[in-house]
């Protein structure tokens, strides 16, 4: 990986670059169940709401986007406030190179800040890879300390082909009597 690769927070004005970036994703993969390309407009506003509670980074190589990462709610209930999801995605040719290890351990570090405890990441998988999807997600989620939790079988449909679905979990701390209150991304931004 290029030592130049910087991190900085995503806008709403990234939106078209990081579009690029997701959209082969959406068209030629089963990594996504997402079927449509969103435009730019939906693309923003999914920025702009992720923004208001969750951290929205992305990678810079000489100015140019290469990757970004992102957290969102687990689920909406006050309960579940210290889970988040997690999702990482790169330019293709980035992919093996180290890239999504440093955008997830920065990801993780602006979590800890906020007081969130537990990562999960929602994975398509298969038990037969093809051209559409292989596991590499899960084995790059283990290695970053990610535990499987959860199979759903043949839950998603793309591409004529019924894929699976897992969730893996990853605890950033132990979980005390009484957590410490979540810090949205706004609070975490200005100090």
């Amino acid at each position: 990986m290029n030592a130049n690769i910087s991190i900085r927070a995503a806008t709403e004005a990234d939106a078209e670059e990081i579009l690029k970036i997701y959209a082969p994703y959406v068209t030629d993969t089963a990594i996504t169940f997402e079927y449509d390309i969103p435009s730019v407009a939906e693309f923003s506003r999914r920025i702009r709401n992720t923004l208001q509670m969750y951290p929205y980074i992305v990678a810079l190589e000489e100015k140019r986007i290469v990757g970004y990462a992102y957290a969102s709610a687990f689920k909406e209930r006050a309960a579940y406030n210290w889970a988040v999801e997690t999702t990482v995605y790169l330019e293709r040719d980035y992919r093996g190179k180290g890239l999504g290890k440093k955008l997830y351990l920065a990801l993780e570090d602006i979590l800890k800040r906020q007081n969130i405890i537990n990562l999960n990441a929602c994975i398509a998988y298969t038990s037969g890879e093809d051209i559409h999807l292989d596991n590499t997600s899960t084995v790059f989620h283990e290695h970053l300390g990610y535990s499987k939790v959860a199979h759903f079988t043949k839950c998603g449909y793309k591409f004529g082909t019924w894929y699976d679905m897992i969730w893996m979990e990853k605890m950033l701390g132990e979980h005390p009597d009484t957590p410490d209150p979540v810090i949205p991304i706004t609070g975490i931004l200005r100090t």
